[in-house]
């Protein structure tokens, strides 16, 4: 299963679409905005993730001889089209929220601004690596979260929807805080840390408990972490391996990182009863590992209960993303270039639903921070050209119930410009930081959020407001198409 060329990794409609604006000579340059509509799972922001793999797409889109040869086999692209695939590259620019950074709804994650058949190709593979990897990435964001503190190892890899999806998602769910994955091919890949213990099949195919677990001791006393569970986990299970820890300490090996595995029973009981039978033996820095269908709810819950499990295993809920199964990231045209004068002129999606009508033109984020302790107040969605005075009060409000006002007052806050420039004419100008390294951003970005804001259930909701230029070329389109305007 060698590296395999994605060119074709698009929706039919994208390259009919395409033809189109060929044979009707439109080359005409235009802005999509991929954004999401709603937090996934309940929660109270996302995590983006998936740039690197957007990067690597887009530098490598050409249209091979069998990919033209395909195309021409369906039987309903013309020839002069298909001669033009031939030399098809993405010549555009890309600005994104780089990867690991928490984000809201409706704001732009990344934005494309290129000729109109290069925008419009690229959008269903886009969206499908930026979709999954953020769903995956904010899922384990919240296991991590209810850990409080203690290590999470994802290992979902043989319950992922494909070899794809087990490997993506465990770069997003190391992305999102995990210290290791189970995916070997995840770690070579990203250069993460892969960790492991054993099946019950291992003590299983030994003559008895005691004796697979002494082998185990023997070819990896630097990570004995023991499964106790197969048989019976506190009169057999833990006692072995109590066993198994004074025969290497009595050998003269130093226990380090060492400890027992629960993988079934009641966590909360079996833990407190572990710890106690670990603690009186003169073990009490051994770990206890808990694994067994975990989602951020039930670790919420045993911690709660004073389960004595310091590390957790995650595999179903969390690579799949078990409850909410979709990020609900879209791509939508906002802008399209007047060649004349030069401006790009607003275009805007209407709907009977208030929240599927996009924000029109050429856009950029900045995020306003409380100066004095570092968190977000909200983030503001402005034309790219704006520009805000810290030195200044700055007037936000509700671009839905327009009278929800709030005056942020002057020296008090900070801005940052979110979306960073990738791709600038066809040439990629930013490098992805590693996976640890956006690991280390993304603690730092959890960091700057409210604890109302990361509760799991009601979440405070960061608010993301509209300029007021923004919200006039909004409001005026809507009238110029007979909508009502959404100021009072």
């Amino acid at each position: 299963m060698s590296k395999m060329n994605l060119t074709l990794l698009t929706d039919l409609y994208e390259l009919t679409m395409m033809q189109g604006y060929f044979e009707s000579h439109s080359s005409e340059t235009v802005i999509f905005d991929v954004f999401y509509r709603n937090n996934p799972c309940g929660n109270g922001y996302a995590i983006t993730a998936g740039l690197e793999q957007v990067i690597d797409y887009l530098k490598n889109l050409r249209f091979s001889p069998e990919d033209i040869a395909y195309l021409r086999s369906l039987g309903i692209f013309h020839e002069p089209f298909l001669e033009y695939l031939k030399s098809f590259r993405f010549e555009g620019d890309l600005y994104a929220i780089p990867e690991g950074s928490v984000v809201f709804p409706h704001e732009p994650l990344l934005k494309v601004i290129a000729p109109i058949m290069q925008a419009q190709l690229v959008e269903t593979a886009i969206l499908t690596i930026v979709n999954h990897q953020s769903l995956i990435a904010t899922k384990s964001a919240r296991v991590v979260q209810a850990a409080r503190g203690d290590g999470i190892m994802e290992f979902g890899l043989r319950r992922a929807q494909g070899p794809d999806a087990g490997i993506y998602g465990a770069r997003a769910a190391m992305i999102a805080g995990c210290i290791g994955t189970s995916n070997v091919l995840a770690g070579q890949l990203f250069d993460v840390p892969v960790k492991g213990t054993h099946a019950h099949s291992w003590i299983m195919s030994f003559p008895d408990e005691y004796t697979a677990f002494r082998k185990y001791s023997q070819l990896y006393p630097d990570a004995c972490l023991l499964l106790v569970d197969t048989y019976d986990t506190l009169r057999s299970g833990v006692p072995n391996a109590i066993r198994i820890f004074k025969e290497m300490r009595e050998s003269g090996i130093e226990l380090k990182n060492y400890g027992i595995r629960l993988d079934s029973g009641d966590l909360a009981y079996m833990s407190k009863k572990a710890r106690k039978m670990l603690d009186e033996a003169g073990f009490p820095d051994a770990i206890i590992s808990a694994s067994s269908d975990l989602d951020e709810y039930l670790i919420d819950s045993l911690k709660t209960q004073g389960a004595a499990i310091t590390s957790w295993g995650v595999g179903t809920n969390m690579i799949t993303s078990k409850d909410c199964p979709a990020f609900g990231g879209v791509y939508k045209l906002a802008a399209v270039l007047d060649e004349k004068t030069g401006e790009f002129i607003p275009k805007i999606k209407l709907s009977e639903n208030t929240e599927k009508i996009t924000n029109p033109g050429n856009k950029k984020i900045l995020r306003i921070y409380d100066r004095e302790t570092g968190k977000i107040r909200a983030d503001l969605i402005c034309l790219a050209d704006e520009t805000y005075d810290e030195s200044q009060d700055l007037i936000i409000f509700d671009p839905l119930e327009t009278w929800k006002k709030t005056k942020i007052k002057k020296n008090t806050y900070v801005l940052r410009e979110m979306l960073q420039p990738i791709f600038l004419k066809g040439e990629c100008v930013y490098t992805s930081p590693s996976v640890m390294e956006i690991r280390d951003y993304c603690t730092q970005e959890k960091n700057t959020l409210w604890e109302e804001t990361k509760r799991f259930a009601n979440p405070h909701n960061v608010y993301v407001d509209l300029s007021d230029k923004l919200f006039k070329i909004k409001s005026d389109l809507l009238e110029q198409m007979g909508r009502h305007s959404l100021s009072l």
